[in-house]
């Protein structure tokens, strides 16, 4: 069992690898970033620098370690990946940086993790090329540099402000804030990715699988799969093109939704722990305003979980209000799960 579940990861691995766009036309989204990188990119190679260091910010599975990837590529360079709970030592992070070839790409995946004294040393590695090494204890200790090959850093977060504000400005590139989709930039992402898994899908199953992939390119390609697992198990659910109905098989709006439903995702992308907290706001506590605290403890969840996992979606699609007094549900949350808003307000008053 333990070998099937790490061939099964193995080769979620290697499918999204597979569908990771290779060149800039690929890459569908985020444009004020890429005409941004495309500049500094020419303007380096016109003038024989490297490129200068960059940090990506913004939400998981918006494609932050793809512009990286494209970034090498374009630069034909090597890229070290690693990332910020990975370097534990200042000696990690020296041989890291020792290992470097001349012109390099490190990538760190999230580098608000890094501890702060590995932080101290990456300071003078990105300003000045250099590697301060502290050898010795006490009053006979003495610092040595080493000079490090010329190097691009590239760095990404899901939490920008815990990167210290020194750090941040040594990303002399520039610091670029990763934007969610439009429904539109999903559906192409997800007709992309359907044609690399040899998989057909109609309009209302694009249509279907982009609205309710929460705005993201990681969310819709896993959903995608799942939709591709699920006609696979179902195929007489496919659709088949031709007047003659012995063409292609093509997944149908209806086998996505089947697919999408028994992950328990609604038509706005929510899960069930999304509507579990709307449902407990509304039902338990009157719509709210709520702490934090307590509902995390009515959700029987760790109140990171709450802040940082659910709610940032809620309030991006206005079901949910943060006040100076708590979480208060909205009116459309109410409509959105079926409960009647005049009514409960009217409740609250009595």
């Amino acid at each position: 069992m333990k070998n099937k579940a790490k061939n099964e990861i193995a080769e979620e691995s290697i499918l999204d690898a597979t569908l990771r766009p290779t060149h800039w036309d690929e890459y569908i989204g985020q444009k004020h970033i890429k005409d941004n990188i495309k500049i500094l990119l020419t303007a380096a190679e016109e003038r024989g620098h490297i490129p200068e260091h960059i940090l990506f910010y913004g939400p998981p599975g918006l494609g932050k370690t793809t512009l990286a990837h494209l970034i090498a590529k374009e630069t034909g360079k090597q890229m070290k990946i690693t990332s910020g709970p990975a370097i534990e030592k200042v000696g990690d992070l020296a041989s890291i940086l020792t290992n470097l070839a001349s012109g390099d790409i490190l990538f760190i995946d999230e580098i608000h993790r890094l501890n702060k004294m590995v932080e101290e040393i990456l300071y003078p590695a990105m300003e000045s090329g250099v590697l301060d090494i502290i050898i010795g204890k006490g009053p006979s200790a003495r610092t040595i540099q080493l000079d490090l090959p010329p190097f691009t850093l590239i760095a990404a977060t899901t939490r920008v402000a815990l990167v210290s504000s020194p750090l941040r400005s040594r990303f002399s590139g520039g610091v670029f804030r990763l934007e969610f989709y439009s429904n539109e930039e999903i559906a192409e992402i997800v007709r992309r990715s359907s044609k690399l898994l040899k998989t057909e899908l109609d309009e209302g199953a694009l249509k279907e699988i982009a609205k309710r992939s929460r705005f993201t390119p990681r969310i819709a390609n896993y959903f995608l799969k799942r939709a591709r697992d699920y006609a696979q198990v179902h195929p007489e659910g496919f659709r088949k093109s031709g007047t003659d109905g012995a063409g292609k098989k093509i997944i149908s709006k209806e086998m996505a939704k089947g697919a999408l439903d028994m992950l328990a995702i609604d038509n706005m992308g929510l899960n069930s722990s999304d509507r579990k907290f709307l449902e407990i706001l509304i039902e338990k506590f009157n719509g709210g305003p709520v702490g934090l605290k307590t509902m995390g403890a009515a959700m029987s969840e760790e109140e990171a979980t709450v802040e940082e996992v659910i709610e940032p979606y809620l309030i991006q699609l206005g079901l949910l209000e943060r006040t100076s007094r708590g979480r208060v549900a909205t009116e459309k949350a109410y409509n959105h799960l079926g409960f009647d808003y005049k009514e409960s307000k009217q409740k609250k008053l009595l």
